[in-house]
């Protein structure tokens, strides 16, 4: 058995998709002329966004900037193991690398897959017409290869290093700056590093980037509504 299996990974989301349909995803979420719903008949069928666990091979050998500080670790939810509680973050770049480092976390150690399912969603909208839970709960494996896991003890921390807004959400802002004020959802590209670690001193690095969809109203806190196609620009 090998020691190393599939981590929680966002990367490979999206990848290999027409420009068609990410093109679609961005005017859902920037222009906001259609609803989540729309989108998540375009991410029907995107295929499974974990590696094949037999294909999954050592972590590669990247290490973080030297000048990247570890975040503090942030609270944990209640009967959500690890998983921390969302932050009161009222900024959607913010609030994107929060989601971003929560994400690519996880400690099976201490953490059941339920619990990992239910920290996760805490950080959802409570608005389900635009809440793509699905695009979300995705990323969390299957409950057998999730408990092959916890018998090696793997574990992930996360640093991000920089989030953006894609050139594609700008463009579309300053076309229709009025557009956003009806679901509030911003689109926002992360990028970081994930460090995953196993049982007897095992363990790697590997980048990370995502393009996630959050919900920031005025006077209310963000919340993630859904993880998007790779827009990355």
């Amino acid at each position: 058995m090998r020691n190393r299996f599939p981590a929680l990974s966002l990367s490979s989301y999206g990848v290999g998709w027409p420009a068609n349909r990410r093109i679609a995803i961005v005017a859902v979420v920037v222009a906001v002329l259609l609803t989540i719903a729309a989108a998540v008949a375009l991410l029907s069928g995107s295929g499974n966004a974990h590696r094949d666990p037999a294909a999954a091979g050592p972590a590669a050998a990247h290490s973080p900037s030297s000048s990247e500080a570890p975040s503090p670790k942030p609270e944990a939810g209640s009967g959500s193991g690890s998983v921390p509680k969302p932050p009161q973050i009222s900024e959607p770049v913010a609030y994107a690398q929060a989601a971003a480092r929560m994400l690519w976390s996880y400690d099976t150690r201490d953490t059941s897959r339920d619990q990992q399912l239910a920290g996760m969603r805490a950080w959802m909208t409570a608005e389900t017409k635009y809440a793509d839970w699905a695009s979300v709960s995705g990323q969390v494996p299957d409950p057998v290869l999730w408990s092959r896991m916890a018998d090696q003890d793997q574990r992930a921390t996360a640093h991000v290093t920089e989030g953006h807004y894609p050139g594609a959400f700008k463009q579309a802002l300053a076309e229709d700056p009025s557009a956003i004020t009806e679901a509030y959802i911003y689109v926002v590209t992360v990028n970081g590093t994930q460090q995953i670690a196993w049982k007897k001193g095992g363990g790697g690095a590997e980048e990370r980037a995502v393009t996630l969809a959050v919900q920031c109203r005025p006077g209310h806190d963000c919340t993630l509504a859904a993880i998007a196609p790779s827009v990355t620009q």
